[in-house]
């Protein structure tokens, strides 16, 4: 397609507009809407592949508009009453359809690529880890927009009406709904008998993927393989409906998706696990003697190194042998509901953790002591609790000779009303022996890491009950 041929189809066609809409709506989406996308180690501008998970996952929406815009395009021709007049001419049919789809396909391809532009220059500003690994999962999403614009308008050609767009438009939203929702979703239960959902097979045929919920996570290259025949055939028969004039021919053209469906199954992964993986160069640990993060956060290792240490220091006095020898942020991902699993010879840290989120200095000292030493068993997504808070303000305590105030990202009060207990906590479990303190502490640690028991039950001998 010659750059003449491309002007007058962004003239005639509603191309424009729709990559328009899916730009502004999206970015609209993402500045208007205080959501998860801006909080965190996962946010849509800290790393370059939660950009990619972010952006995909607007296409909960923004696939279905492609859909229905194609559609709107593909009845261009009976709306002009052209369509008997063009099949005299002696230029091919398909040589009319590439360039009707063509155009669409760049505009929407086009709007998506400034999509993750946009994000694209925040996030160079907020790491200094750069990769490729992100690259298929947007390549994708790009795909995603045009096979389904030309889905769409090889469906209004072979149904020219009014009707078609707005309904085919909702089908698709249904399509992305139901496989998010329900279709794409296998109830499990965790270990602690709570209920939840994972996602199958059959989600991964949707356009959208799941939201970032941790900057480790990536896309598996069986997945990208299987999502691409499957967009693939859908794109073939869009087109083929395009060019399709009889209706065995249009009933032959279903052939590409149902053959792209059928083998992106059996090429996808059925094991959520091998969906969603860890992206093992991200995880690489970068060190500073025993303080140790992932790739991807190496920009923070100068200012937890400090700290990190000291906080060993303190804790190899106060427990000895026992004390933990090495500070790493934690490259674990684990399945949502799931309990956590620690160790007692590392302190493992999340950025995203309340605890170490607020904290900076001294603080992060603090912080660091009292993850040594109650880590936190509240399930993998799940919110702490308030004895949890309380034993590692009292832990801490115990290891710095005095009560701090630790820091916190929750509100004033809820933190004043955790030191307040924890103070008077701290002033009963001070009065003790120090062999007794030594034994509840033993206790604590025993009930904390292996997340069976009520560590500040064990602390204050079941006396906070």
């Amino acid at each position: 397609m010659n750059t003449r041929v491309l002007r007058i189809e962004l003239k005639r066609s509603v191309a424009p507009w729709a990559g328009a809409v899916v730009l502004t709506s999206a970015l609209a989406f993402l500045y208007l809407v205080n959501a998860g996308w801006w909080t965190g180690t996962a946010a849509w501008t800290a790393q370059w592949t939660p950009l990619a998970l972010w952006t995909r996952g607007l296409l909960f929406y923004l696939w279905p508009m492609a859909v229905g815009f194609g559609a709107l395009q593909g009845l261009r021709d009976h709306r002009s009453k052209m369509s008997e007049l063009l099949t005299t001419t002696p230029r091919p049919a398909w040589h009319r359809a590439a360039t009707l789809a063509g155009t669409t396909a760049t505009t929407l391809a086009s709007a998506f690529a400034l999509l993750v532009l946009v994000g694209g220059v925040q996030v160079l500003a907020h790491t200094e880890y750069t990769h490729l690994g992100w690259l298929p999962i947007s390549l994708v999403g790009a795909l995603s927009l045009v096979a389904g614009a030309v889905l769409g308008m090889g469906v209004g050609r072979a149904l020219p009406s009014a009707l078609t767009p707005p309904a085919l438009a909702i089908a698709a939203f249904a399509f992305t709904a139901l496989m998010q929702m329900s279709l794409g979703r296998t109830q499990t239960d965790t270990a602690m008998g709570v209920a939840t959902t994972e996602p199958n097979r059959l989600s991964l045929l949707s356009p959208a993927v799941e939201e970032a919920r941790d900057a480790l996570v990536t896309l598996s290259a069986p997945v990208h393989l299987g999502q691409t025949i499957w967009l693939l055939g859908m794109a073939a028969t869009g087109f083929a409906l395009l060019v399709a004039v009889t209706p065995r021919t249009r009933l032959l053209a279903l052939a590409p998706v149902l053959a792209g469906a059928a083998i992106a199954l059996l090429v996808l992964p059925s094991d959520p696990r091998r969906m969603y993986v860890v992206d093992e160069a991200a995880a690489e640990p970068v060190c500073d003697g025993p303080v140790c993060v992932t790739r991807t956060q190496e920009g923070r290792l100068t200012d937890l190194a400090g700290p990190g240490k000291e906080a060993l220091r303190l804790l190899h006095g106060a427990l000895g042998g026992q004390a933990p020898v090495s500070v790493r942020e934690n490259a674990a991902v684990q399945p949502e509901g799931s309990m956590p699993r620690w160790s007692r010879k590392t302190v493992l840290l999340d950025f995203d953790d309340d605890l170490v989120a607020a904290a900076k200095g001294e603080k992060l000292t603090w912080a660091l002591i009292a993850k040594g030493m109650v880590p936190g068993c509240s399930p993998v997504g799940w919110s702490g609790t308030g004895a949890e808070d309380v034993a590692q303000s009292v832990a801490a305590a115990w290891v710095l000779g005095d009560f701090r105030s630790l820091p916190s990202a929750q509100s004033p009060n809820i933190r004043r009303e955790i030191d307040t207990q924890a103070r008077a906590e701290w002033k009963k479990f001070r009065a003790l022996p120090r062999d007794k303190q030594l034994a509840r502490i033993n206790a604590m640690r025993t009930a904390a890491f292996s997340c069976k028991g009520d560590a500040l039950d064990a602390l204050t001998g079941g006396a906070s009950r």
